[in-house]
């Protein structure tokens, strides 16, 4: 099947990139998806990421393992409609994937058709969206064994919670009820069979069982919505929630308010809240505006569309998925015995990990 394949013309050995990259690259590559010599890789990059994924590529030499790279426009015009058939086709015999992508509005068909071969082959897949020059060099240099140890703790307590509530100084104030159907999953950047993961890595998540209440982002939104919003400190957006449904936005930014209702409003499930995660990535500060990052602050971030049911258990889908950031938070666990644990005031993780 590889001979019938032609990866994309841009041959990365002959793209230079920052040295800057190669911690970050190194941690991809090795930490967090330990690519071993015998085995095969799919590196998935596109004309704006080719210097990250240059230097993703160098690692992969290093280690001596067989790896194809392509990059979309020389495959398909952009936005993509599909994914194209040469990727997908040489996913069928890789162990792993990466995907160094800044994305374009209307995409995310194309990602899950992609993410589709990666939980069927039950690949370790390494899930770079819209990665940056900028968190190469922040986030992708984070230390993931420590902040895996923080997400397994964080996992352990909230598996065995019932619900969760959380407020934050610009006016979040949730109460999320778990369903015990729906399975909690951390994806800490170890990346593993059970669940492909973004890099950088760092939070837990599931599917809610019902989340009313107010959420103020003050961080930012997700999808492309994040590129051209950027960080909402100044113009945050109040999301009114009520049995899972957005009821309500309001901003002082309209075209915020606007382009965000529209979003989750493109099919039946798109105000639905179908993630609600914890950031775990401690070795991040504070937010740059960019949702692969940002998302895995410390605090927590829910998500309205489609609750990723194949590894959660939730049995509805949408076509879309947008995550929302809040900062600052303070967070509460509960359980069915009445018993009620701090894990965050202010932002600050209370767990010893």
């Amino acid at each position: 099947m590889l001979d019938q394949i032609t990866p994309a013309s841009v041959d990365l050995a002959t793209v230079t990139f920052p040295a800057e990259f190669i911690p970050g690259a190194r941690n991809a590559v090795t930490t967090c998806l330990r690519i071993q010599p015998d085995e095969k890789v799919t590196l998935i990059t596109d004309e704006r990421c080719l210097t990250i994924a240059a230097s993703l590529a160098a690692q992969l030499q290093q280690i001596g393992c067989t790896w194809n790279a392509f990059v979309l426009e020389s495959l398909a015009p952009r936005p993509l409609v599909d994914l194209p058939a040469a990727i997908l086709a040489d996913m069928e015999s890789s162990q792993v994937s990466i995907f160094a992508v800044e994305v374009q509005p209307n995409e995310l068909h194309s990602r899950m058709q992609m993410t589709d071969v990666v939980n069927r082959r039950r690949m370790r897949h390494a899930h770079m969206v819209n990665i940056t020059p900028e968190i190469m060099t922040q986030g992708m240099r984070a230390d993931f064994l420590a902040i895996d140890r923080l997400s397994q703790a964080v996992l352990d307590k909230v598996r065995a919670a019932t619900y969760v509530r959380a407020t934050t100084p610009a006016g979040t104030d949730i109460y999320a009820q778990l369903n015990p159907d729906y399975r909690w999953f951390k994806t800490s950047g170890i990346i593993s069979t059970e669940k492909w993961g973004n890099l950088p890595g760092g939070e837990c998540f599931t599917a809610p069982g019902e989340v009313n209440g107010v959420f103020v982002v003050d961080g930012v939104v997700g999808d492309y919505l994040c590129a051209r919003y950027g960080i909402l400190r100044d113009t945050p957006l109040t999301i009114n929630i009520e049995a899972n449904r957005i009821t309500r936005v309001s901003s002082s930014n309209k075209e915020l308010e606007k382009d965000f209702w529209a979003y989750t409003h493109t099919d039946e499930n798109s105000d639905r809240v179908g993630e609600f995660a914890i950031g775990t990535n401690i070795g991040v500060d504070h937010v740059i505006g960019n949702i692969l990052q940002d998302e895995k602050f410390p605090g927590i971030h829910i998500a309205f569309g489609d609750p990723y049911g194949a590894h959660t258990g939730a049995p509805w889908k949408s076509s879309t998925h947008i995550d929302v950031v809040g900062l600052e938070f303070s967070i509460w666990l509960g359980n069915a015995e009445g018993h009620e644990e701090q894990i965050m005031q202010d932002g600050d993780f209370l767990i010893d990990a």
